[in-house]
């Protein structure tokens, strides 16, 4: 016997056995055997020819059965694995995405963009914003809700580039236009430039231009500028800043200026980005208290207010109002504006509200403002009482910031991103910046923000100075003062008759917020 039959394995000097059949191959043998029986029975015993082809035949589609039933066996397991894979595919690619993140949120943002509005066009508005960044940015708002009630298409406003900052950014420049656009377009349709058509009409005809009436109700746009609109095709606004009134104004029509504010209008991704990088770097060292400190060159001479100011600066100042034609008031007497509170907090006044208010003197301080005027010589103070005090330009490298540098309201879009996320706002002035942020505060949850009442504050620090007050009672008179002016729920001032004077609807956008509960009455 050759070694190849020997039946010890070799290897694990074993006895090999013969595998078992196969369960299949066993029954299909049992099954032929008992056909062939049958079959030589059949035969056997007679059987005619014609119930032996039945049989035959029976015999053959049972095989084709029997046949069918395992191929539908194996197309629904193929089916069932195709389905697994399928899932398992899809389930990565999902992964895969959400990895990404960010890529995916420009995909769901424009996706989630609202239907188009749909309505009879009754002209074009075009409108030339002035002021700075957030005069203009309010304004914005307004002409955006205007054109939505007077059912025109509004052109993308143009930015003020003839005003004391000499920025010559334009709107896409500040903000995203397209998300601007797009998130607007249920309410109304709102183009880049005019129609081909229009453009060239206007080309050769003259373009009607106006200023619309400061503080008008709808009443006036719908009987006065909508007659216009349709009889020019194109209407121009020379000015935006308060154009519309912050009261008796229909409710549909405020929240559209929310709406506009506070959703349709986001700054650029690159703004954007520095913004929160400043907000990331100033929250890895704990909270932070944004101070806009409103005591530049330009805002100085404009209001006339020289506190603290030597001879010199005071002539510079002067000259500089007297330099712009367009700021109206010429003579002013300082100290009498400033008892009337009309005047910015000085850096020195503000150190002392601050201390008197128990501000944390280890808090973070982020300066928003450009350049100081007087510099470090009237910033001593206020450093002195709170040493952490910084500035964008002491947070980010110089690279950083020089794409924003040259354009006054980027460096001032920076600011507002700051103010938004900051613990605590304190604006020394009630200017534009002041107004909305506080507004935009207080949509966002009614966030802390002191609204220093300027008139109460300089009566109060005459008095400690000149040792009418101890610095216990100085402080006890401001907390006092102050206590329902921290951006709480309040209704907006309203004073008929003197808009100028009532608390602007930026400021306290009531319409848009939750409603003030109402104090229980008194037994």
């Amino acid at each position: 016997m050759d070694k190849k039959d020997d039946p010890k394995d070799h290897k694990f000097g074993e006895v090999k056995k013969e595998k078992p059949l196969n369960s299949k191959i066993r029954y299909s043998r049992y099954t032929t055997a008992i056909k062939a029986e049958v079959l030589k029975g059949l035969i056997a015993g007679g059987v005619k020819a014609e119930k032996l082809k039945t049989f035959i035949n029976w015999s053959i589609k049972n095989e084709k059965l029997k046949s069918l039933v395992i191929s539908r066996t194996r197309l629904a397991r193929l089916k069932l694995w195709a389905a697994r894979a399928t899932t398992v595919l899809l389930l990565w690619a999902i992964a895969m995405q959400l990895k990404a993140g960010e890529n995916l949120l420009p995909w769901i943002s424009k996706s989630s963009f609202p239907p188009q509005r749909v309505y009879e066009n009754n002209g074009y508005l075009m409108v030339s914003s002035n002021g700075g960044l957030n005069q203009m940015r309010s304004g914005i708002c307004d002409m955006v809700a205007i054109a939505r009630y007077m059912n025109v298409t509004l052109i993308v406003p143009e930015l003020d580039n003839t005003s004391f900052w000499n920025d010559h950014s334009q709107l896409e420049d500040i903000f995203d236009v397209d998300y601007f656009i797009a998130s607007l377009r249920d309410e109304v349709r709102i183009l880049k430039e005019l129609p081909p058509e229009q453009k060239k009409k206007v080309e050769l005809e003259s373009l009607y231009s106006m200023p619309p009436i400061s503080w008008s109700n709808m009443t006036n746009y719908y009987n006065t500028i909508l007659p216009r609109i349709k009889k020019y095709g194109v209407l121009h606004f020379t000015k935006t800043d308060a154009r519309l009134a912050n009261n008796g104004i229909p409710k549909e029509v405020q929240e559209l200026r929310c709406k506009a504010n506070y959703k349709a209008l986001r700054f650029t991704p690159p703004i954007e980005e520095l913004g929160k990088k400043i907000v990331r770097i100033l929250r890895e060292k704990g909270p932070f208290l944004v101070l806009h400190l409103r005591y530049e060159m330009d805002m100085l001479a404009f209001s006339g207010c020289t506190e603290g100011c030597n001879d010199k600066e005071i002539e510079e100042l002067t000259n500089m109002r007297f330099a712009y034609p367009w700021w109206k008031e010429k003579i002013i007497d300082s100290e009498k504006k400033r008892k009337a509170g009309s005047c910015p907090l000085t850096p020195e006044e503000t150190a002392l509200a601050l201390r008197a208010l128990d501000i944390d003197p280890g808090i973070q301080v982020y300066i928003a403002a450009g350049d100081i005027y007087g510099g470090e010589r009237r910033m001593a103070s206020l450093r002195l009482a709170f040493p952490h005090m910084v500035k964008k330009e002491s947070l980010l490298r110089a690279s950083d910031l020089e794409p924003f540098r040259k354009h006054s309201n980027q460096m001032a879009a920076l600011d507002y991103i700051v103010s938004l996320e900051s613990d605590i706002f304190v604006p020394t002035y009630g200017g534009n910046m002041a107004r909305v942020v506080e507004g935009h505060r207080r949509y966002l949850g009614f966030r802390t923000t002191i609204r220093v009442d300027r008139m109460l504050l300089v009566d109060l620090i005459d008095q400690y100075k000149n040792g009418t007050l101890s610095w216990d009672e100085f402080s006890q008179a401001v907390k006092t003062g102050h206590a329902d002016c921290m951006g709480i729920p309040t209704q907006r001032l309203e004073i008929p008759g003197k808009p100028k004077e009532e608390e602007n609807f930026y400021n306290n956008p009531e319409e848009c917020l939750p409603p003030i509960p109402k104090k229980p009455k008194s037994p």
